[in-house]
């Protein structure tokens, strides 16, 4: 039988990292300019990093800390929740980034073989936290070509049909891969079908700052939401790995079996790295939001440079740091155009198979400054016409 035989099923047969993909892809070579990782170009504000570093050898940034996170850090984050999200019936739990905030829920909501819902196109990592935890009955509704709004009437039929009901419903607004925006009275509207089935919403607000063109970030609360946040993006600290959960106060035993899954994958967060988070709330929205704004002239480098693929064909952009684009018809291996992308023309981006949306690539418009992505754009419009004429030749 072998090694192999004896590996856990769940996690082979889960999808590997698209961007364990992309580092394979890109490995060794050093002209390829970045659209692809969910990253910012921006450290941490300047001002918290001076007073972390004062704290290198504070004995207790060596320790373990409380499981749910530095007790002046929840405090502010609750602060934080009531002031800006209008969240005031929420705990608070401190996590190793969204990601793993998503991982605690998942054991802590779902059992092996429940049934979840999610919208594609997807988040990648959070379809493969399914399949690794045994949830491997997941429901893909799609979402509207135009608008890549999720499609509420499936989800409402679902909802209703499906026996079992399923556990648990995942939206991230704003999206990623789809940068696209969920209205108030949708995702309202989601909430309350969920609360009728008995089913739980998880929201991810991980890009809730990257908000353009005027439009609003907005939370909802009820005992059946469980909202997850990121200091990754907004303060430029992923590699700090800081993120954390805003869970009902009043959803019975939803605490202590946080803390059993907490304790048994992380311990706590990264000491040093919440009080980075702590420093950083200092700075305030406003520090975040004037980064933000910077982002709009690559968001329109990028979509210019994609206008070859034809009227229509690039969406998102409302939120976060994405453009999601369609492929002409000509192009059905998504990763075929991204490797010849990366290796012809030395930009990467992301295959949409990777999110459930073959023949698109997820376009990242964060991690490079203005003169940067200009470069970047140019690569990425000559690289797409000559694939074209190539394909079509």
């Amino acid at each position: 039988m072998g090694s192999f035989g004896r590996l856990a099923r769940r996690a082979v047969e889960t999808d590997a990292p698209v961007m364990v993909k992309m580092q394979e892809l890109l490995r060794g070579n050093k002209d390829v300019m970045s659209l692809a990782q969910g990253v910012v170009y921006w450290q941490p504000p300047e001002s918290a990093l001076n007073k972390v570093n004062k704290l290198l050898w504070e004995p207790s940034i060596s320790k373990y800390g409380s499981d749910d996170g530095l007790p002046e850090l929840r405090e502010a984050l609750l602060e934080k929740l009531r002031t800006e999200n209008k969240l005031t019936k929420s705990s608070v739990m401190v996590t190793s980034g969204a990601n793993q905030a998503f991982v605690n829920l998942v054991l802590t909501l779902c059992d092996a073989g429940d049934s979840v819902v999610m919208f594609a196109p997807y988040y990648f990592n959070s379809y493969m936290s399914f399949q690794m935890t045994g949830v491997t009955d997941i429901l893909i509704g799609a979402s509207n070509p135009e608008t890549l709004h999720p499609d509420v009437d499936w989800l409402e039929k679902v909802l209703q049909e499906n026996n079992p009901i399923p556990k648990l419903v995942n939206v991230v607004n704003p999206g990623n891969p789809s940068g696209a925006f969920i209205p108030k009275p949708m995702l309202q509207r989601i909430s309350d079908l969920c609360r009728d089935a008995g089913a739980w919403l998880v929201v991810d607000n991980t890009y809730e700052y990257f908000m353009y063109d005027g439009r609003e970030h907005y939370c909802l609360e009820d005992n059946h939401i469980v909202n997850i946040f990121s200091f990754s993006k907004a303060y430029g600290m992923m590699g700090w790995r800081v993120g954390y959960i805003a869970y009902p106060n009043e959803a019975d035993g939803l605490h202590a079996q946080l803390l059993k899954v907490q304790d048994n994958i992380p311990i706590c967060a990264s000491i040093i790295g919440q009080h980075l988070a702590l420093y950083s709330l200092e700075a305030g929205p406003e520090w975040i939001r004037e980064r933000v704004r910077g982002l709009v002239k690559n968001r329109e480098l990028l979509t210019d440079a994609m206008s070859a693929l034809g009227e229509s064909s690039v969406k998102g952009g409302e939120g976060a740091i994405y453009l999601w684009a369609k492929l002409p018809g000509s192009c059905s291996d998504d990763f075929e155009v991204v490797r010849w992308l990366a290796n012809k023309h030395g930009v990467a981006v992301i295959p949409g198979s990777a999110s459930g949306g073959p023949g698109y690539i997820r376009v990242s418009f964060g991690g490079l400054k203005e003169e940067d992505t200009r470069l970047a754009a140019e690569r990425l419009r000559r690289g797409q016409q000559l694939y074209f004429l190539y394909t079509r030749g």
